[in-house]
């Protein structure tokens, strides 16, 4: 089986870890021990998220250059890379010496006039408190919003159009390899005037993406991992209920934050009626049992209705 599993930004970094090499290591390495076990059973494509990376090579470059800070492109090629690193070498130290792993740099195509750049809504960086994150937005001309209890910087997230690198992608998992790949929802990319590729101010959503590829790969399961164990309904209040199993019209007559658990509905959603197969959002600690079923949220346009754990 061909499964697609996208690995949220904060199942990589916890929500309020400092962001040191060292819990980013120690992270990634309880991710791969969570995926190495499938690699002998199914065929594997990982996806990644990069916000809070993202965001701190923002502040590091504007610090040491002031008026010639790294664009978002660049600095999300240079995060697919480091976390396709760590990812790639944990995963080596777990599976045996033939293994193949491959970490791809991904271009992802969207349209430059997509509504998205007018209402910034991707978090990137870390978090802040609410008067050090307005003095941060006045000095650096932020667009914030609140994240839970705390406030992130947000940035435009326009819909994912085109794969660019298709190709080589098809031929490394045709070949057998574990591709790493679109990191933090690839290197956004447009087409200007003349059709050339250039780079352009933007976090493309790594689910919505990833979506995209499970379709364009066939893949048989598109699995989102992240730090919660399913999707909830009246997340947060006290009448909070955890989805089991859903259909794609059941799940959006729930309201989901735009910021976090929004995307990966809709993305779950969109796999199910495009392919007819199933999307799966989980914990990366429950994957075996998120695979099977018995956990996490199921999405299906083959099921009837919804179910509650």
């Amino acid at each position: 089986m061909r499964i697609v599993v996208a690995l949220g930004g904060n199942a990589l970094l916890r929500r309020g870890q400092t962001l040191s090499a060292e819990n980013q290591r120690r992270n990634v390495r309880l991710a791969s021990e969570a995926l190495a076990p499938f690699s002998g059973e199914h065929q594997l494509v990982i996806t990644h998220g990069n916000g809070p990376q993202v965001g701190l090579l923002a502040l590091q470059t504007a610090a040491d250059e002031p008026n010639g800070a790294f664009p978002l492109d660049v600095l999300g090629a240079e995060t697919e890379g480091m976390i396709g690193y760590m990812l790639e070498q944990e995963m080596r130290n777990l599976l045996p010496g033939e293994a193949a792993l491959a970490t791809l740099l991904t271009m992802i195509e969207v349209d430059g006039n997509d509504a998205a750049f007018a209402n910034p809504t991707k978090f990137v960086g870390p978090v802040y408190a609410e008067h050090e994150a307005r003095r941060l937005a006045a000095e650096k001309g932020w667009s914030i919003a609140l994240d839970g209890e705390k406030w992130r910087r947000v940035v435009a997230s326009p819909q994912p159009k085109r794969i660019v690198d298709m190709r080589p992608l098809r031929w490394l998992i045709e070949r057998g390899a574990i591709v790493i790949c679109a990191g933090g929802g690839g290197i956004p990319t447009v087409r200007d005037e003349s059709g050339k590729l250039r780079g352009i101010e933007a976090v493309i959503d790594k689910d919505l993406a990833s979506e995209l590829l499970a379709r364009e790969l066939d893949a048989d399961l598109y699995l989102m991992a992240t730090d919660v164990d399913a999707v909830y309904a009246g997340w947060g209040t006290p009448e909070q209920r955890a989805i089991r199993v859903a259909t794609p019209d059941a799940l959006r007559a729930f309201d989901f934050p735009a910021g976090s658990m929004g995307p990966k509905v809709e993305a779950a959603c969109l796999f199910a009626e495009r392919t007819g197969r199933k999307a799966a959002i989980g914990s990366l600690a429950d994957l075996q049992a998120v695979l099977a079923g018995a956990a996490g949220t199921t999405v299906s346009t083959s099921l009837s209705g919804l179910e509650w754990h």
